[in-house]
C-alpha cells in the first residue's frame, strides 16, 4: 500500500517539516494549566488562554472534532495532491471523541459521516478501539484496499481533550504527577494527555502510478490483537503486543532482523512501558539495533489520534534516517534491551519501521512502514 499524502496537527503546530524540527530539538508541546487544578496538557496551538480542556475552536465538542479532522484532512489531500472527491473511503479513528462531553446524543459514525459529508468523500467508516483506534483506522483502510473494496483510503485519528477523559483518566491514575511524560524511564510516573488530528492517504501501487502520485513511503505490514487482560491494564508479559507485531512482520515478508526503528507506545506509565519493554525483548532480543523513539513526551497522549501521528512520525523517521530524542528520559529502565534516543536526535541505518499502539481494552495494533526515496538531513526540505 502506497503512502500519497500526510496531515497533523499536534501540540507542536501542523506542518510536517516545522513540527519535525521542533521534535528533532526536543521541543514539548505539553504546557502548565491555569491553576485550576487540572493537570498539564498538550493543547492544540490555537487554543485559548486559560489553558483547559474547552480551549481551541469555539463551539460544542462534537464541532470542534469535526472541524478539526476537516482541516486536518484536507492538508493531507493537498500533501497528495488528491481531490476529496477521488477518495474512495474515510476511515477515521477516535477513543469515542467527545461522547462523554457533548450534550447531543452523537455517534462517533454520526462525526464520521458529517466529516466526510463535508469533506465530499463518499462513503466512511468508524473505529473506535481505544487508544489503537487511529492505527486501526489505517489498518482497516489497508484491508479495504488489499480486498479490492476501494483504491484509495483516507484514513486517521483524531481525538480532543475534554473534562470527561480527564475526569476518568484522573479516577485510574494513569496521570503524571511529575508534569512529564518520560517513556521507559526507570522513574516514569504516568502521563499526560494532548490534543491532535493525524490523516494518512493509502493507494494501491496501481492507483498511485495512474494518477503520477508522489509515493511519500509504504505500509508493508500490520498486525493486531487483543490480549483480553482487563479493560485497562495490559498484559505485562507484552505477550498480546508481541502476537501483533509478528504478524506484521509475516504480513510484510520481513524479519525483526530487517527493523531500524520503532516508534513506541511510550506512554510513560509503570503497566504500558513494561509491557512493551517486555514485547521488544521477546521479538527483536538484545542484539538488535532497532532505535527506540517516542512522540507523546512532546505531544502528549492524544488517545485515539496517537496511532495515526506515530505513524506519520515513522515515515518522517525513515526519510531523515534519525529519530528525535526523549526530553525527559535520563535513566533507561533495564527492561528495555534496544537503543532508545533519550539524551539527543539518534541516527540509523536501514529503510523499514514499526509504529506500536497499546490500546485500553487489550487493543494491540502494529504497523509496518518503508520509507520511499532518497533520504533527506535533519532540517531539510520534505
Amino acid at each position: 500500500m502506497c503512502i500519497t499524502g500526510m496531515g497533523w496537527t499536534t501540540a507542536l503546530g501542523d506542518g510536517l517539516d516545522e513540527v519535525w524540527q521542533q521534535l528533532t530539538s526536543g521541543r514539548v508541546g505539553i504546557r502548565e494549566s491555569a491553576g485550576d487544578g487540572r493537570p498539564p496538557a498538550a493543547l492544540l496551538t490555537d487554543g485559548g488562554p486559560d489553558g483547559g480542556p474547552d480551549s481551541g475552536p469555539a463551539g460544542a465538542p462534537s464541532e470542534r472534532q469535526i472541524s478539526l479532522a476537516v482541516s486536518t484532512a484536507t492538508a493531507a489531500l493537498r500533501d497528495a495532491g488528491c481531490p476529496a472527491g477521488d477518495i474512495d473511503t474515510l476511515v477515521l479513528g477516535s477513543s469515542l471523541g467527545p461522547h462523554l462531553d457533548d450534550a447531543a446524543e452523537t455517534s462517533p459514525h454520526t462525526l464520521t459521516s458529517t466529516v466526510a459529508e463535508r469533506l465530499g468523500v463518499a462513503r466512511s467508516a468508524s473505529v473506535s478501539t481505544a487508544c489503537s483506534s487511529g492505527a486501526d483506522a489505517v489498518l482497516a483502510g489497508a484491508a479495504l484496499l488489499t480486498g479490492g473494496e476501494a483504491e484509495r483510503c483516507l484514513c486517521g485519528g483524531i481525538d480532543l481533550l475534554t473534562e470527561g477523559k480527564l475526569l476518568g483518566h484522573r479516577a485510574l491514575g494513569t496521570l503524571s504527577a511529575s508534569g512529564t511524560v518520560r517513556p521507559f524511564d526507570t522513574d516514569r510516573d504516568g502521563t499526560l494527555f494532548g490534543e491532535g488530528a493525524g490523516f494518512l492517504l493509502l493507494e494501491t501501487r496501481a492507483s498511485a502510478t495512474a494518477r503520477g502520485a508522489r509515493i511519500l513511503g509504504e505500509l508493508r505490514g500490520w498486525g493486531a490483537s487483543n490480549d483480553g487482560t482487563g479493560p485497562t491494564a495490559p498484559d505485562e508479559t507484552g505477550g498480546g503486543a508481541v502476537l501483533a507485531v509478528r504478524r506484521a512482520l509475516a504480513r510484510a515478508g520481513a524479519d525483526a532482523r530487517d527493523i531500524a526503528v520503532i516508534n513506541a507506545h511510550g506512554t510513560g506509565t509503570r503497566a504500558n512501558d513494561t509491557a512493551e519493554a517486555a514485547c521488544y525483548g521477546t521479538v527483536f532480543g538484545p542484539e538488535s539495533e532497532a532505535v527506540v523513539f517516542a512522540t507523546k513526551p512532546a505531544f502528549g497522549h492524544t488517545l485515539g489520534a496517537t496511532g495515526a501521528l506515530e505513524a506519520i512520525a515513522l515515515l518522517l523517521a525513515l526519510r531523515h534516517g534519525s529519530v528525535p530524542p526523549l526530553p525527559h528520559t535520563r535513566t533507561v529502565m533495564p527492561e528495555l534491551s534496544l537503543p532508545l534516543a533519550a539524551d539527543g536526535p539518534r541516527e540509523f541505518t536501514g529503510s523499514l519501521g514499526i509504529s506500536l499502539t497499546l490500546g485500553f481494552g487489550g487493543f494491540n495494533t502494529c504497523l509496518l512502514l518503508a520509507a520511499d526515496g532518497p533520504r533527506t538531513a535533519v532540517g531539510g526540505a520534505a
